[in-house]
């Protein structure tokens, strides 16, 4: 069914995101300016230089990583994603009633996870997942 137009809910939703955006936009420009006021102004050589995780940088600029390291990575988020799918499908799984004839969203999970594990099995025969050979 079609509703009709009202004016006042509508000025009312888009007064609450303006104000949002006018209070985002001032907490951002008031931590810019904390931190301009509060850092410390003081430069050195040290400061400078690269921070790579605690170790000094070395004068060797392009190095070899192993692309084990990235399948890895390309693994973990694969796996992220499914449990972002995963998570919600079982929570309304659980929440409604399936009769015999609403079956197809559970088939269709079953499908993505089927396929996610073949996919684990075969990244795990390739030896992906392990760290040192």
């Amino acid at each position: 069914m079609l509703q009709a137009f009202n004016a006042d809910l509508f000025v009312e939703n888009w007064t609450a995101v303006g104000i949002s955006a006018v209070v985002a936009t001032l907490a951002i420009g008031g931590m810019f300016a904390a931190s301009r006021v509060l850092s410390s102004r003081r430069y050195s050589a040290i400061k400078l230089t690269s921070y790579e995780c605690g170790i000094p940088p070395t004068p060797y600029i392009w190095s070899n990583i192993n692309v084990r390291f990235y399948i890895f990575a390309i693994l973990f988020l694969i796996f992220d994603v499914e449990a972002v799918f995963l998570f919600p499908w079982a929570v309304i799984f659980m929440e409604q009633k399936i009769t015999a004839g609403n079956v197809i969203p559970f088939y269709a999970m079953m499908m993505f996870l089927g396929v996610l594990f073949f996919a684990i099995v075969y990244a795990w025969k390739k030896g992906v997942l392990e760290w040192q050979k």
